[in-house]
């Protein structure tokens, strides 16, 4: 009954997201290539394969829903971090959500080091940041001066909305539970999602393995 059930969910979100036209992205410009000569490390053969892969999905007509699955320090962040810019390069908002308060900070710090000569803003909410401080960032993510939003399960409180969001970064679905994972469903029939892992569950593995999602390997 449940993998009925299960089956029927996901017949019915990936129709809708063959009906609903997702936003396509612009070909990389200068400031995307500006972006990706500052890495100082030299990108694998699969990292740069990985990064055509989310290029094109991003440069689709539908919506992207593509699983990275690479082990810890394989590169995964850099992969999010240029397909985050590719979303702000035209305009659009981005969110990354990760299970961790200090997963959140890590990642808010490695955005701004790489994003530090290319116009994006970022910002990260999580219980590390004040009521006040958090007020003000829901606030200018609201009124579109924040480009990304980088945080744990309290980006997708209600009081947060985005001006225009474009693209969903998901790190480690796994750890999320069922009502993120449902309000995760709902995004993905609107906005590109890009979801990372180092251990994807047996489910999602088994939807990327059949071609429900799209998966690279890193």
């Amino acid at each position: 009954e449940e993998i009925f059930k299960m089956a029927a969910e996901l017949a019915q979100l990936y129709a809708e997201r063959q009906a609903r036209p997702g936003f396509r992205f612009s070909a990389d410009g200068s400031l995307q290539r500006e972006l990706e000569a500052s890495f100082p490390f030299q990108e694998t053969p699969d990292q740069l394969r990985t990064m055509e892969e989310v290029s094109r999905d991003m440069e689709c007509d539908s919506p992207m829903d593509r699983l990275i699955c690479g082990d810890v320090g394989y590169g995964k962040t850099e992969v999010a971090i240029r397909a985050a810019f590719k979303a702000v390069c035209d305009d659009k908002q981005v969110a990354v959500l990760v299970p961790t308060t200090i997963l959140a900070e890590q990642h808010f710090h490695t955005f701004k080091e790489r994003m530090e000569h290319v116009p994006a803003r970022v910002e990260v909410l999580s219980r590390f940041r004040n009521a006040k401080e958090q007020e003000e960032i829901v606030a200018r993510v609201k009124s579109g001066a924040v480009d990304i939003l980088i945080g744990t399960h309290r980006i997708l409180s209600k009081d947060v909305t985005f001006r225009d969001l474009g693209l969903l970064v998901v790190d480690e679905e796994q750890r999320f539970g069922v009502a993120h994972k449902e309000r995760f469903k709902r995004l993905r029939s609107e906005v590109d999602v890009l979801t990372m892992t180092a251990t994807p569950i047996p489910r999602t593995l088994h939807m990327s393995m059949a071609g429900v999602r799209d998966m690279s390997m890193i």
